[in-house]
Formats: C-alpha cells, structure tokens, sequence
C-alpha cells in the first residue's frame, strides 16, 4: 500500500499522523507549564516553539545522508517557493487566530470551533477539487470524531460563545483546511519534498509570528529559568519539529479527510496528559469523548489502508525502466 508518486506507504503515512496528532497534544500540557513558571505570552510561545523547530530541522537536513538519486519530478523554484509560502502563510494564520479565538472566546469554544470546523471544510475542499470520496463508513467516523471532540471540549463546563472568537477560530480553521489540502494536492505528483516544505514553512512562519511576539514580548521574566528553557527546548522538539515533518509527510500520502480526523487525537492526548500530569479530574464527559474519538480514528484509518490497498491493486504496472515524466 503505497503512494505511488511519492513511494511512502499509506500504512506507514497513517503511523506518522497517528503520532503527530498525539505529539501536537503534548504541546498544550508543556504550554500550560511554561505559563504556571513565568510570564511568558501565547504568540511568544508560538514564536520560539516555531524558531526552536526550524532550528532543529535545518539540523536535521544537514547531519542526514544524501538521498541517491531517483528519477522524480523536478520543480522550478519559483513553484517550490510558491508552495512553502503558501503552506507557512497557511500555517501562520491557522496558530495565530486560534491563540486569538482562546482569547476571545476562551479554549473550549475556540477548540471545538476549530478542530470541528476543519474536518468539515477539508472533506468538502477534498471532494470538490480532488474528487476525494469519503464514503458511508467515512462520513460516520468524521460525525463520530466531531461529536466525541464536541463532548470532550464542553462537556461539563460552562463555555460561552462570542462571535468575534468563533469567527477567528473559522479563520484558523481555514488555514489549518488550505494547509491540508495543498499538501495533499502537491503530494499527489510527487514533486513536493516533505522536508524541504516543513523547513521552508516553518521560516515562512517564524518571519510571520516575529513582529507580534516583540509586541508581546520574548524574553519571559521567571524564577524557573532552567525549567522554561527545558519546556521550550522539548515542544521545539517533539511536538514540533518532529511532529510537523511527520504531518506534512503522511498528509501528502493519505486522503486530506482522513487526515483531519486523525489529527483530532491531539485533544484527546492533551486531555490524557491534563487528567494524569496536570492533576485535572477525570470525568464522564472527558471518557466518552474520547472513546468516541479514537473509535472514529482507528475505523477511518483501517477504511483509509483498505482503500490504499485496493488501489494498489487496480493501479496498473510501471515498468522500472521507463522513464518519468519531468515538470519543468
């Protein structure tokens, strides 16, 4: 089960979202404690959690081996620079109007609002310019995922709606479904190289965030300076870094529907990690939503392998020495 222009399985494109959706959860719980032990903002948050990353993956690029030579499709840099902008404005505005949204309407509306708008908007996008079919069985598990997110956000508490909030938290998942779908776009032809859009979008984005974090400030006064260094260093890292180069590598491989409901496992990673490291309380409405989630997870991913293998199955045969078409 393989996509066929870009060579990765979708098994494994499916593992990497799996994890990067579990690792984006990790960053609220790490920002909650960055928060507890100093004054440090959310844009400024933002701002170093995207420096920290490129950082780190331009390391990366430089210590790997160089790939050999494969014929693939060449692009011109001005498309390859078209892109990264696009997926770093994209991935801008998708950070920076929900840290807004939490502040305008508070964090249950504006996480609902977001992660339950973006599924919606990608399976539409997906099927209009992609013909991307979701099916009975994917259209339960999407309805399934947003109905366990919404039982997970406000279940039990008393969020209140503001209309400026929800429509940041639309604008936010707006840039969160144009991100999506592109990359799944690009990755059909093969020509997108998911390193070099994660390290390109990431500066994109880190030149957006700088005026609004000297705004708010990026040096944090605290009395923890060891432990804030530490937080940042690891969301850079893990829920970064790591995550974002393994999200823009599955996504360009599995159906974009199929991602937005996977990467609804990064609410219910934080609500683990707020139950066990934050000392939150577990309740009724925190359990249900999310078994019904990751049931909607799990039931999607196994249609979305069963697809990919059926397509492998009827795609015809390349001949390995027949050459490949280059876009100039």
């Amino acid at each position: 089960m393989s996509n066929a222009a870009s060579g990765l399985p979708i098994g494994r494109g499916l593992l990497y979202l799996t994890v990067a959706g579990a690792a984006w959860g990790t960053a609220g719980a790490a920002a909650s404690l960055v928060y507890r032990a100093s004054d440090m903002g959310p844009i400024a948050l933002s701002f170093w959690r995207c420096a920290g990353g490129l950082l780190l993956l331009l390391a990366a690029r430089l210590l790997r081996p160089r790939p050999r030579h494969t014929a693939r499709p060449r692009l011109r840099a001005r498309t390859t620079l078209l892109r990264i902008g696009i997926t770093g404005l994209g991935l801008a505005v998708f950070q920076t109007a929900y840290f807004a949204a939490v502040e305008a309407t508070g964090l249950a509306v504006a996480t609902v609002v977001t992660l339950g708008a973006g599924p919606v908007l990608i399976a539409l996008g997906a099927r209009l310019t992609m013909g991307e079919r979701l099916g009975r069985g994917g259209s339960a598990a999407v309805v399934g995922a947003l109905a366990g997110l919404a039982v997970l956000v406000l279940g039990g508490e008393g969020a209140t709606v503001r209309p400026w909030g929800v429509a940041l938290a639309l604008v936010s998942a707006a840039g969160y479904s144009v991100m999506t779908l592109l990359t799944r776009w690009w990755g059909r032809d093969g020509g997108a190289d998911a390193s070099s859009t994660t390290v390109g979008a990431f500066a994109v984005t880190t030149l957006c965030l700088l005026p609004f974090g000297l705004t708010e400030g990026l040096v944090p006064r605290t009395d923890e300076l060891a432990l804030v260094l530490a937080l940042l260093a690891y969301v850079a890292a893990i829920p970064t870094a790591l995550a974002y180069a393994l999200y823009f590598a599955g996504a360009a491989v599995v159906r974009s529907a199929t991602v937005s409901v996977i990467m609804l496992l990064e609410p219910v990673s934080a609500a683990v990690l707020a139950v066990g490291l934050l000392g939150e309380r577990l309740t009724a409405a925190t359990l249900v939503g999310t078994l019904l989630m990751l049931g909607s997870v799990a039931g999607l991913a196994v249609a979305e392998a069963r697809d990919g293998a059926e397509r492998t199955r009827e795609a015809p045969e390349t001949p390995e020495d027949e050459p490949q078409s280059v876009v100039r």
